[in-house]
């Protein structure tokens, strides 16, 4: 119950942030402004939907299918690596133990390259893109001793296949981390998440003639939290590689190695 918890508690700090709080204080400041002067005006609330909630809900699901193309893409890279290892268990007669050593140890290279690559900055990113290169070229050089081992032509081949299918799956992912959903449209959906609620002022005052005493600044506070928190969600997806988000993907390399005990 305690680790639920500790989880719940790291996601609301993830969505409720400084920004947050800024937003709040300013939208808060405009209303008892607006209050002060006596401004008050009954805005559509159609807007807010229009404006902002539909942009933001279109990123936010645009950046989870990306996360999802890239979890497909990385389970396919596992399961080609593991059955080159599989190949180079069982494919060879007699068993190489020491050449099944060497299989997996150049796969477990590949892979921490990638988690190197993947969680880097962009601007580090391609130096670490040579090292991948790097180590799927050693790969595809070692797997050249299976014909020295004795498989035949056609299961040759097939091997081949699996550097190609792992390849593959590598540049997809590489699209989805270089390329993010368009910025044009996560940059019109921050203006209007950080001004709405503070433009807002003259609403708020207006509505709250509707309310008990002390409950006039309600409104402000859930708009700019409900407002700013869609904004860090659609963040937080938007790069499914960084390790910030709770939605992340994890590139555990200990995991990936018992998978060839």
């Amino acid at each position: 119950n305690s680790s639920l918890f500790m989880k719940l508690i790291r996601s609301i700090i993830l969505i409720i942030n400084y920004k947050t709080i800024i937003v709040t204080l300013l939208s808060l400041a405009s209303t008892w402004f607006c209050s002060y002067i006596g401004l008050s005006a009954e805005f559509p609330l159609t807007l807010v939907g229009i404006a902002i909630v539909f942009p933001v809900v279109f990123s936010i699901s645009s950046a989870y299918q990306r996360r999802e193309k890239a979890l497909g893409q990385l389970a396919d890279l596992k399961a080609h690596s593991h059955a080159l290892f599989l190949a180079s268990k069982d494919w060879v007669d007699p068993p190489n133990k020491d050449f099944q050593m060497e299989v997996k140890n150049q796969l477990l290279s590949v892979f921490t390259a990638l988690k190197h690559f993947f969680t880097a900055d962009q601007k580090e990113a391609p130096k670490m893109e040579e090292t991948i290169f790097l180590r799927l070229s050693e790969l595809s050089a070692l797997l050249m001793q299976f014909k020295a081992l004795g498989l035949q032509s056609g299961e040759q081949s097939r091997v081949s296949q699996y550097i190609s299918k792992i390849e593959s799956s590598i540049e997809n992912m590489k699209v989805i981390f270089y390329y993010r959903t368009p910025i044009t449209l996560r940059a019109y959906s921050r203006v209007f998440i950080y001004s709405f609620p503070i433009l807002y002022g003259p609403y708020f005052v207006y509505v709250s003639e509707h309310y008990s005493h002390g409950l006039e600044y309600m409104m402000p506070v859930l708009f700019s939290f409900i407002l700013v928190s869609l904004g860090n969600i659609q963040d937080h997806l938007e790069n499914p590689f960084d390790q910030v988000g709770e939605d992340d993907i994890k590139f555990d390399v200990e995991q990936y190695a018992k998978m060839m005990d």
